[in-house]
């Protein structure tokens, strides 16, 4: 069975080779179930009972998390979104939303801002670090203006076309929205920038994977994450750090930051991985 709506061209034998069959496909692959690629199928190729598929176009599956109590437009913007290949969560209150972010951190959100429990406007301070486009029916240059100001990325009427929404949502994961130059997790303080660390306003010397490392976790906070997302997410920037080296990084890196507070900032999760550690814990 092939995953979505593939919409077969041809079907001929491969050259001489009679058992051969080569399906040529038109359309997306979304993603198999659980994966976090996505593409489009060129040919699927028969021998038998075999199959392989041929991919090109692969990329990393973004995440988009949507935030409207309106179910009939988060349905039609999640099918959307998933034809193009994006992962969807859902929110439908404000409230729902904040707890949804603190354990979830999408590549862009889109927020409506009429919602049972807080407003897209509360919500709007809550989100650090990830582009929100907001989609709205008020249509007010003073609504616009204002969240705009506040740290929107982006600003849609509804109702909208769905080339246009596609095509902010690209624009803004193109250029990673407008991503802060620091982060801060109590008085834990690093600069992307200038690539510093401070403990307490002292500086804190790491190594380069311990920064992708301890980096990774403050952009994530109060998630715990595996290890085996942590290599993948630092290995473009640290490729010399393997499963096996990983540990002790960490050790490092957890000692560097004790030393400098007094106190742990990063905790294992039992059978997961790992995280910072909640402010109030010392």
């Amino acid at each position: 069975l092939l995953p979505g709506p593939f919409y077969f061209d041809k079907i001929k034998p491969f050259g001489h080779m009679r058992k051969w069959v080569i399906l040529m496909c038109i359309g997306a692959w979304p993603a198999w179930p659980g994966s976090e690629i996505a593409g489009h199928m060129n040919m699927a190729v028969f021998h038998g009972s075999h199959m392989a598929i041929i991919i090109t176009g692969v990329h990393s599956m973004k995440t988009i998390a949507v935030i409207d109590d309106d179910i009939h437009i988060g349905n039609m913007v999640e099918e959307l979104l998933q034809k193009e290949g994006y992962r969807v969560l859902r929110a439908y209150s404000g409230t729902e939303a904040v707890y949804l972010l603190s354990s979830e951190r999408p590549d862009l959100v889109l927020l409506d801002l009429m919602l049972p429990g807080l407003s897209g406007e509360e919500v709007l301070p809550k989100i650090q670090g990830i582009p929100v486009i907001v989609v709205s029916a008020k249509v007010g240059i003073d609504d616009k203006v204002s969240v705009l100001l506040s740290g929107a990325s982006d600003y849609i009427t509804k109702p909208f076309h769905t080339k246009e929404l596609l095509a902010r949502i690209a624009v803004q994961l193109r250029s990673g929205g407008d991503r802060p130059a620091s982060f801060s997790w109590g008085d834990l303080h690093l600069d992307t920038v200038s690539h510093g660390v401070t403990v307490r306003d002292t500086p804190v010397h790491l190594t380069k994977t311990e920064y992708a490392i301890l980096k990774l976790l403050i952009q994530n906070p109060g998630q715990a994450i595996s290890k085996g997302t942590i290599l993948d997410r630092i290995s473009a920037d640290t490729p010399d750090c393997t499963d096996s080296s990983l540990k002790q990084h960490i050790s490092n890196l957890r000692k560097k930051l004790r030393e400098a507070g007094g106190r742990d900032y990063i905790e294992a999760v039992w059978g997961i991985g790992f995280k910072l550690t909640d402010n109030n814990s010392h």
